[in-house]
């Protein structure tokens, strides 16, 4: 039997010290990083997606970084096709590949494969859009879950784009989002072997108060002037993936006069906290997953432990 090569995937909510750790690995081994993050393809936005620097940059090759305008979009399944493909190019170079990131929809796409779901539809994605207007997200929520309760139970009330796609699927097909992924066809076997390193906190509350304060940093570095720049160009909306990123969106209502400032900061911590708890519930579904406490002060250490034990069988 061929053995399988072993690929890091670094993962963890959102704050959990990710990119630390990644450069930890970089410092002892030849890697590189493929970025598993649907914000920090965007260019021109750098402070609030956390996106590496030139500094930590040049400690390693990031991949998958302002890949994308921030007027286009990207989809799971072209992650897919780039991170396996960037993942033979870098064994090939005798490199060792870590994916990294939280974006947990890329990384069950990228393990498991995606079914071939229906085509998007303008029409009916505008007609949705019109009633959410009306409505507002929460009541198209609630609505999705009478006939998909499956996907609604994964998405909050407010997820306007992954919402408006799951009933846009009902809508043009009749069968639940659920139903089409459950029809994935099966995998081929992979040349590799995804080990999967979660950083999870051990209190709740502490990674609540570490976001609070990243995103008050964030501001400190000129956040809100980066998203008041996208917003002076004139070609972006809210129905664009790049301007729904959370701690974008809220302060693009603010510059809309919808809210204060302060509202939309609240708002914004508050996003957050709600996207870390969503993808930390995608996590503990993860099967075999090995789980670091983010909030332990070895907690670097030991990723780099683990690492160490994965790759040893390719010395």
């Amino acid at each position: 039997m061929t053995r399988q090569f072993p690929v890091v995937c670094l993962v963890g909510p959102t704050a959990s010290g990710k990119s630390a750790a990644s450069l930890a690995l970089a410092a002892r081994w030849p890697i590189e990083i493929i970025v598993m993050d649907s914000a920090t393809i965007y260019r021109g936005m750098d402070i609030g997606t956390a996106k590496p620097d030139a500094r930590e940059r040049a400690v390693a090759p990031h991949h998958l970084l302002d890949i994308r305008d921030p007027a286009e979009r990207y989809s799971a399944a072209e992650f897919r096709h780039d991170a396996r493909a960037l993942i033979a190019e870098i064994i090939a170079r005798d490199r060792l590949p870590v994916i990294c990131g939280g974006t947990m929809m890329y990384y069950k796409v990228l393990r498991e494969g995606i079914s071939d779901l229906p085509q998007a539809d303008p029409a009916v994605r505008a007609q949705i859009d019109a009633e959410a207007r009306l409505r507002g997200w929460p009541a198209l929520h609630a609505e999705l879950a009478t006939y998909d309760p499956a996907t609604a139970a994964r998405l909050a009330p407010n997820d306007s784009q992954r919402l408006q796609r799951a009933i846009e699927i009902y809508r043009t097909s009749g069968v639940p989002m659920s139903q089409w992924l459950a029809r994935r066809p099966p995998e081929a076997a992979s040349p590799w072997r995804y080990i999967t390193l979660s950083l999870e906190p051990g209190d709740r509350l502490a990674l609540h108060a570490r976001i609070a304060r990243r995103y008050g940093a964030m501001l400190d570095m000129g956040l809100l002037q980066e998203v008041a720049r996208l917003h002076a160009r004139g070609d972006l909306h809210v129905g664009l993936p790049s301007v729904r990123c959370v701690g974008y969106r809220q302060l693009w209502d603010h510059l809309d006069g919808r809210v204060t400032l302060e509202q939309a900061v609240e708002q914004a911590i508050a996003a957050t906290r709600q996207l870390a708890k969503r993808q930390l519930t995608w996590l503990r579904s993860l099967p075999g997953r090995q789980t670091v406490d983010c909030l332990a002060p070895d907690a670097t250490a030991q990723i780099v432990d683990r690492a160490a034990q994965a790759w040893r069988a390719t010395d």
